[in-house]
């Protein structure tokens, strides 16, 4: 949706989980925040897909980037859709990716595809349903990605959490493929503790990726577990992320043993929503 006389400055729609809100960005002329129930859920640039705004995002496409040669195309299961942000960026830099995306919230998909639709030759499959739901129907040894980046508010549901659903992700995977997890935590990072060894007891090879005041506890925020049976880029990542605009911290070996400490694998018997941001994250309102 180019901007023009007749369109208005912020859209403000309801959908099925609550208030959806698409703002300018003042920076860049037909870019736009997408904010749902008052939390900042995607950055999407219609000009340049490549452009990516979020820190966490920047960090899956340094995985997207590395996982294959360059301009490979890839088959990639997005699990959560916001504003489609990485399957643009998929489609923009590996031409003919076949996606998959799956988002519960049918009318944001709806206002999504009126306001702000992907192009028209990328290749992406949205679908309306829980994402659990739908990858178990999802064929086995398929995807080369597997990407959970589920939220319902500022909080991951329990069911999107457990051994369970990281094994389901795993059938859905291509030997050689990238499981790849957006989660909040901070703190003590009770949560990113058990949630990374929760990915290690499905995955030979498992990475976590965030701020180091993230991976101290200083502060709370995103951080992106990988998974993956083969060896992950894990020099190639060390070197990017130092180099972003937030540099990060990629744990992995013995860091990542020592970050996990004696956390243990998440059950569906034991899985819980991911904690609450603090007020002021994300874009919620300060107290």
């Amino acid at each position: 949706m180019a901007r023009g006389r007749n369109t208005p400055q912020t859209l403000s729609e309801q959908v099925d989980s609550g208030t959806a809100e698409l703002s300018p960005d003042p920076d860049r002329p037909n870019a736009w925040l997408l904010r749902l129930n008052g939390t900042a859920q995607s950055h999407v640039d219609l000009d340049d897909p490549t452009n990516l705004e979020f820190e966490y995002v920047q960090r899956l496409g340094h995985v997207v980037d590395l996982m294959a040669p360059e301009s490979k195309p890839v088959r990639a299961l997005h699990l959560g859709g916001g504003g489609f942000t990485l399957p643009r960026y998929i489609s923009a830099t590996r031409p003919r990716s076949t996606q998959q995306v799956v988002e519960i919230d049918a009318a944001l998909i709806d206002l999504l595809r009126r306001v702000l639709p992907p192009d028209k030759n990328a290749r992406i499959r949205i679908r309306n349903g829980d994402a659990r739901e739908v990858m178990s129907r999802a064929p086995s040894a398929t995807f080369d990605l597997v990407v959970s980046d589920v939220f319902s508010g500022a909080r991951t549901p329990a069911h999107l959490t457990s051994l369970e659903y990281v094994q389901e992700a795993a059938r859905t995977m291509v030997a050689d493929g990238i499981y790849a997890s957006n989660i909040g935590d901070g703190n003590a990072l009770v949560y990113a503790r058990a949630q990374a060894s929760t990915v290690r007891a499905v995955f030979e090879h498992v990475a976590v990726i965030a701020e180091p005041g993230i991976l101290r506890g200083r502060r709370f925020g995103n951080l992106i577990i990988l998974g993956s049976h083969v060896e992950l880029p894990v020099e190639q990542l060390v070197r990017r992320t130092a180099g972003d605009p937030f540099p990060g911290r990629v744990e992995h070996g013995r860091q990542l043993e020592r970050f996990i400490g004696g956390a243990k694998p998440t059950t569906d018997a034991t899985a819980t929503r991911s904690p609450s941001p603090p007020p002021g994250t994300w874009g919620l309102p300060a107290e």
